[in-house]
């Protein structure tokens, strides 16, 4: 799945991820609790989210794409699933505690949730590597910049594309772009993961509000990854959190 890059013994890999929330369904219209437990499909606006996301990514390109296997794509929420909000809020008050630390009876605590989140980014590092090794052996050409190219056009990567190792040069640029399509608070968890864990570097201008904000729906958030072998700590940039510039044109209809 990588192409027209040359990896060398010891030589620094890096990847563009992006995480992207599902559109709109009715359970977030009428603030009803909804995880694995509920597959309630996008609602108009939903649809319109979606497809408004679909034709501002269109052009970009990816080498992997992974998403929930609910229909409107896994946070799950126990006793409190298809229940309302204020519910939820209800309980949480009768335990003495406050959402979201509050985990409902059968649910997953904060820190399952960030283990998820944690295991699926070593998983996806592993993978990249793997796939890096594999190409090493069966392409010699030179490194593409098609994937640059295509993500420069619709995000502010800016200097963020420059080898992180002035000691390599020639070094290939993105070895993949990976696309996440998820749910508001597994995408939490793992911004909160990559901010105090991985240290990530984030734009001077997000506010600490925004870092802990739950994404919108269609929300886009990107990270620029970058990782060598043995590495225990992968060096991650954000380039932008909850991006919706493609919203502008939705209206809500209901």
């Amino acid at each position: 799945m990588l192409r027209g890059s040359e990896i060398q013994d010891g030589q620094e890999h890096r990847f563009l991820k992006q995480d992207r929330r599902s559109g709109e369904t009715r359970f977030n219209r009428e603030k009803i609790i909804q995880g694995q437990g509920i597959d309630e499909p996008l609602s108009e606006t939903g649809f319109k989210q979606a497809a408004a996301a679909g034709i501002f990514l269109n052009n970009v390109k990816f080498t992997h794409v992974f998403s929930s296997d609910l229909m409107r794509t896994k946070q799950k929420y126990g006793v409190a699933e298809g229940r309302p909000l204020s519910e939820l809020r209800a309980m949480a008050r009768a335990a003495g505690e406050e959402c979201p630390v509050f985990t409902p009876p059968g649910g997953e605590t904060l820190d399952q949730v960030k283990m998820r989140g944690k295991d699926f980014f070593e998983f996806l590092c592993q993978l990249i590597l793997k796939e890096a090794g594999q190409n090493e052996q069966c392409s010699q050409e030179a490194p593409s910049n098609h994937l640059e190219t295509s993500l420069a056009e619709r995000f502010p990567l800016g200097n963020n594309c420059a080898p992180r190792s002035k000691s390599k040069p020639g070094a290939p640029g993105f070895a993949a772009s990976v696309l996440v399509v998820s749910h508001g608070g597994y995408l939490k968890s793992l911004l909160g993961y990559f901010l105090t864990d991985l240290e990530c570097s984030f734009p001077a201008t997000l506010s600490r509000s925004e870092l802990s904000s739950v994404s919108p729906n269609t929300g886009i958030s990107v990270f620029i990854v970058s990782l060598e072998e043995g590495d225990v700590k992968p060096t991650t940039q954000c380039v932008c959190v909850n991006l919706q510039d493609h919203l502008t044109e939705v209206t809500d209809t209901q």
